[in-house]
């Protein structure tokens, strides 16, 4: 994912963080589950976490956990370095469950993960931040609220697009009529994405719990294209470029829209291009019909893997609405241009980023799930739109969506894709 606006480097995040806690019943105590990425470069969402959560006064990374001791250490290593006080290290999710000391916890897991891992830390009484997309399928949308309901905890998601100062103010104003009757909005995602090739099957890296890390999904033999990281191409633990950068997208522009449930979902594409061993599809359009208060309007999502254009003022990801008096460009994570009237003439317009974390840290200290920026029951409805996508890719047809009943009208086969056969003892149940 591209973190041109967010990404710091973690080593400087984590020495400016050094000496800003406060006294022990003041500070907050984060474990930062799933380092990720490589040891040897820069970058991974759980690498990102731990600089966030180090640089905030009176939050303290008390803990690491991460599958592979070489992430593991490697995420200790940068806390110790930066502030003199290793955290402790937990190779099992539930052992760090049962630390009582830990008050909140921030999942950068592979995406199997993210609903099994937030209602566990629920039940153990911690608040929760998880990456996107929170559920893996349609049931985990359901259950991931469910938990947090059930259990009083403050959980959000990582789409951080809405603490951006400038995206919230052009949202407002899309909402106030800037540009009139709204009724398109259009997600793109055109990341590039070269081939993984092929991978045989072979020895677990030294290291490597991998029947932890496969978790909830049905046991299958260890190849690399199916572990770090490429496992966002693989149904088992991914939804694909539409659940990997696309989520943040389809948010937006579900907010943009003001609408919940779709009634109306299609999607097309295939795996083009390269032959190897990504299963999702790496070209897919998606198209939704939305129905809320009698109002017909219309969401186009579009996944390009390779060389392409990019649209209005977004190069590459980002969104586009469509009123009946101009149109408005959301350019990644930041900013937001706005054009017009039929000469297409500038309008307002704004680049003002903002932190996500420290959101988060703000509503575990208040108590309050409104103070959340993406508070998770949003963040379930959005998921619930690449899931419904991606099950429309899978049965290759059109899915009529009923909200009141939580399934695909008349569609047998598409209502057994909302879950899957969990692996005891790794069951989704709150």
């Amino acid at each position: 994912m591209d973190r041109r606006h967010f990404i710091v480097s973690s080593a400087a995040a984590l020495t400016a963080a050094s000496s800003t806690f406060g006294a022990p019943s003041d500070t907050v105590r984060v474990a930062v589950i799933g380092v990720g990425g490589s040891v040897n470069v820069n970058g991974g969402r759980g690498k990102l976490h731990l600089a966030s959560y180090a640089k905030l006064p009176n939050v303290e990374v008390a803990a690491v956990c991460d599958i592979d001791e070489a992430h593991l250490n490697y995420g200790a290593d940068l806390i110790e370095k930066s502030t003199g006080k290793r955290p402790k290290t937990y190779q099992d999710i539930r052992k760090l469950y049962d630390d009582k000391s830990i008050d909140a916890v921030s999942i950068a897991t592979p995406n199997h993960w993210h609903t099994l891992a937030t209602v566990w830390a629920c039940k153990a009484g911690k608040d929760v931040y998880v990456e996107k997309p929170c559920s893996h399928n349609m049931y985990e949308s359901q259950q991931i609220v469910a938990a947090a309901h059930k259990y009083n905890r403050i959980v959000t998601q990582g789409s951080q697009i809405r603490s951006s100062v400038a995206v919230k103010d052009g949202i407002r104003k899309l909402h106030e009529g800037l540009i009139g009757d709204v009724y398109l909005a259009r997600g793109l995602c055109f990341k590039w994405r070269d081939t993984i090739g092929r991978t045989p099957v072979s020895a677990v890296p030294a290291g490597v719990d991998y029947d932890i890390w496969q978790g909830p999904a049905q046991k299958h033999d260890f190849t690399r294209n199916r572990f770090h990281y490429n496992w966002h191409w693989f149904w088992d633990y991914g939804n694909g470029d539409l659940g990997n950068q696309g989520i943040h997208q389809v948010d937006i522009a579900r907010w943009g829209l003001g609408v919940k449930y779709p009634v109306k979902v299609s999607a097309v594409g295939g795996h083009y291009m390269f032959d190897d061993d990504q299963q999702t599809p790496n070209v897919l359009n998606c198209a939704y019909e939305f129905a809320d208060n009698g109002k017909r309007q219309l969401m186009e999502f579009e996944v390009r893997h390779w060389m392409t254009h990019g649209e209005a003022s977004v190069p590459d990801i980002g969104n586009i609405f469509y009123g009946s008096n101009g149109y408005m460009a959301v350019d990644s994570y930041t900013s937001y241009k706005s054009w017009l009237g039929r000469k297409h003439e500038p309008g307002p317009e704004a680049n003002e980023g903002g932190d996500h974390f420290a959101n988060f840290i703000g509503a575990v200290r208040s108590r309050k799930p409104e103070d959340l920026n993406c508070p998770i029951e949003d963040a379930a409805i959005s998921c619930t739109l690449v899931h419904l996508a991606n099950i429309s890719y899978r049965v290759g047809r059109t899915l009529n969506f009923d909200a009141k009943t939580y399934s695909v009208v008349g569609d047998p086969e598409a209502n057994r894709l909302f879950t899957r056969n969990y692996r005891d003892p790794f069951v989704v149940k709150v």
